[in-house]
């Protein structure tokens, strides 16, 4: 092919982003020479950029998937500091400032690390979410990727909290995900779960007294402890109504692997509630942030339905 020809990419080389693999390119008639010959940038294996100079962050992203041979819903999605980025959190760097692009991947692939791409594999790739029309892991697995990459305590606690206060996850599945990338021995990882759970129980709780108020249910005690008569400590509980024996449990636990359900202790608080008569209700905190007027319906519908039920035990209610 005369290289000073156009090649039958004009309809694509004004597009953005500019990037094709070799493949791609061939199927437009265009060879290896011919797109040395064009000038144009070899910037991952069998990767090419399409005009002079350096490839934009939208470049760079669509680069690495390229690279990771994506051709499946799952089969490649960004992760780490580069999808915290894109979900615009505020403790994460800047894509520009970033020398590498987290690729997650199946483990089944063939693929190494190269030219500021870092391959991170799974043995259960995620359903990726769509984010400015890219493939991104979930907040929760791209926070645990990216944590494993830091050592600074500071940034690792801003980035968690991020996560939580501004509603892109919930705690549990944070920490769920770092227990999986076994990442929990690690103190400043630690130490920054601790803050993080402190704090998603503490908006928890408020998004609670705002349910409660909001739909104008009765006023319940707050945050208590129930006991026996001269007997044992049943449990705390974050709201209970003592006339109707109803209880709410704001249900912020973080699953391990291999955990038995039927012997945590709260199910065993549970169990040991609903015998003496009180009617327990779990709510997780996303519940309450997403569904708060269908959990005001199920507190309503059990405060309601007290009277049809037989009295519960006399329980002694402390502060807690």
């Amino acid at each position: 092919m005369n290289h000073n020809a156009p090649l039958p990419l004009t309809h694509l080389t004004g597009s953005r982003p500019r990037v094709l693999t070799l493949a791609q390119l061939r199927e437009h008639g265009v060879s290896a020479s011919d797109a040395a010959g064009r000038a144009w940038q070899q910037i991952l294996p069998g990767v090419f950029l399409l005009h002079p100079g350096p490839p934009t962050s939208e470049e760079r992203l669509h680069a690495a998937l390229l690279y990771a041979g994506r051709r499946t819903a799952d089969e490649a999605m960004i992760t780490g500091l580069a999808a915290l980025a894109l979900y615009r959190f505020g403790a994460a760097p800047a894509l520009t400032a970033l020398a590498d692009i987290d690729v997650l991947v199946s483990n089944t692939r063939r693929l190494r690390s190269t030219g500021g791409v870092r391959i991170i594999r799974t043995h259960t790739p995620p359903r990726p979410m769509q984010v400015t029309g890219l493939p991104v892991a979930p907040v929760a697995r791209a926070l645990a990727d990216a944590v494993a990459q830091l050592s600074d305590a500071a940034t690792v606690r801003r980035l968690l909290s991020e996560a939580v206060r501004a509603g892109h996850c919930e705690p549990a599945a944070v920490v769920r995900e770092l227990t999986v990338a076994r990442l929990l021995n690690r103190p400043h990882v630690v130490d920054a779960v601790e803050s993080l759970l402190a704090e998603g129980r503490a908006i928890a709780e408020d998004r609670l007294y705002q349910l409660v108020r909001g739909y104008e249910l009765p006023e319940p005690v707050w945050n208590v402890d129930l006991r026996l008569p001269g007997g044992p400590h049943l449990g705390g509980v974050d709201a209970y109504w003592p006339d109707q024996a109803v209880a709410v449990e704001i249900d912020t636990r973080a699953p391990r692997q291999g955990e038995d359900e039927q012997w945590s202790e709260t199910v065993r608080k549970r169990d040991a509630l609903e015998r003496l008569g009180v009617t327990v209700i779990h709510i997780t905190p996303r519940k309450l942030r997403d569904w708060p007027e269908q959990q005001a319906a199920v507190v309503r519908t059990a405060l309601t339905a007290s009277v049809d039920r037989e009295p519960a035990a006399y329980l002694v209610v402390l502060p807690r």
